[in-house]
């Protein structure tokens, strides 16, 4: 027998330089250190390319960002009404998130509630009790959004279609009937409906300020969502489908329930901050009233864990940025492009930060490494 033939041979495989790992769970006072860290290093890097770029101090376009959203009691006010709307639109898609089921039609749902709201305020503004009206409004606002966010459901529970590009394209579909509605309810062809035609049906001011009621049902919301999703048992069903459907069925649950249930929660809360736009504080409708919020709102959710309660300092952090910037292009004469430059570095460090407190980065010292030896059966 050939000696040479008959030793094992070694398989050697090649092996990546870097590997990524899941990091086990950080204690809540490190992982707080390390987002501190991350935001006072986007501050230093943010302060270097704007020397670079403009010659100004950072310290002063800092300051002006902190003015851009805390500078006077009534931009206060509006900063705290553009955290409560953003708030509200990350709750609503948070328990579609949970469920795994990607939502990416927040935008069109509260657009849809927007549209109801106007629609009631445009047909029945002096012709019924103002009361009665408000009531109206809600319903028809609620119930649009929640439509909006069945269809799609019923598409994947039944049929397991996308549900990215469905509710995608559900977005598309909100905008059109939005500008139908323009061109209808406005009489002057300038193809915009504000408080002069939507009269009626206003939500009245609390102690004389008109953002406070938003605050509000913000805040509320944000605790029945949080007890939602923690302690009843549709939430627990929630987070079952979403963590495997097959699991859920084989417990007993109806994943087509929950998806339809769940997706229709998801609306009807869009629906609601449309409401809240419409009827409570601009009284006016065009195709670009949600500003986008829909959108900022899965960012909001994803960087707060689908945590009701952290996603209240993600939209603080949000709107912080966004007002900021807008306030440091108008004082320094800067275009836009700078504001979204400042932003986009502390965004990308925060967002860098929460990736290795989740996972971990090995560096490989060997290229390749040793396999098990192979049998082989030589003949005789």
């Amino acid at each position: 027998m050939n000696e040479q033939a008959s030793a094992p041979r070694v398989r050697t495989r090649r092996q990546s330089l870097i590997s990524i790992t899941k990091r086990p769970a950080v204690p809540f006072v490190r992982a707080v250190a390390v987002r501190a860290v991350a935001i006072l290093a986007a501050l230093v890097i943010a302060g270097v390319v704007t020397i670079l770029l403009t010659g100004e101090n950072p310290i002063s376009v800092y300051v002006t960002m902190f003015e851009g959203a805390f500078g006077s009691g009534p931009i206060i006010w509006k900063t705290f009404q553009d955290i409560a709307i953003l708030l509200c639109t990350s709750l609503a898609v948070t328990p579609a998130f949970r469920m795994r089921f990607w939502n990416i039609g927040a935008e069109g749902q509260v657009l849809a509630g927007c549209l109801a709201c106007a629609y009631a305020m445009y047909r029945f503004g002096g012709v019924i009790p103002e009361w009665l009206l408000m009531i109206i409004m809600a319903v028809f606002s609620v119930l649009a959004g929640a439509i909006f966010g069945l269809i799609p459901a019923v598409f994947k529970a039944n049929w397991n279609t996308n549900e990215t590009l469905f509710t995608l394209m559900m977005n598309y579909i909100a905008i059109q009937l939005v500008e139908f509605f323009l061109k209808i309810a406005d009489k002057s062809g300038s193809n915009t409906v504000g408080p002069s035609i939507l009269s009626h049906g206003w939500y009245p001011t609390l102690f004389g300020q008109k953002y406070l009621l938003n605050i509000i049902v913000a805040a509320v919301l944000t605790v029945l969502i949080f007890f939602y999703l923690n302690y009843t048992k549709h939430g627990y069903e929630i987070s079952v489908v979403g963590e495997s459907e097959n699991t859920a069925r084989y417990i007993g649950i109806n994943v087509k329930k929950v998806i339809i249930r769940t997706m229709i929660l998801s609306g009807a809360i869009c629906g609601l901050v449309g409401l809240l736009i419409v009827g409570g504080t601009s009284h006016s409708i065009d195709s670009n009233i949600v500003g986008g919020r829909g959108f900022t709102a899965i960012m909001v959710s994803w960087l707060a864990k689908f945590n009701p309660v952290m996603m209240t300092l993600t939209s603080f952090l949000l709107v912080f940025l966004e007002r900021g910037a807008g306030e440091v292009s108008t004082k320094f004469g800067f275009n836009a492009s700078f504001s979204d430059i400042i932003s986009g570095i502390i965004l990308f460090f925060i967002i860098g930060c929460e990736f290795f407190i989740n996972y971990q980065v090995h560096i490989n010292a060997g290229r390749k490494r040793a396999g098990e030896p192979e049998k082989e059966v030589s003949g005789q």
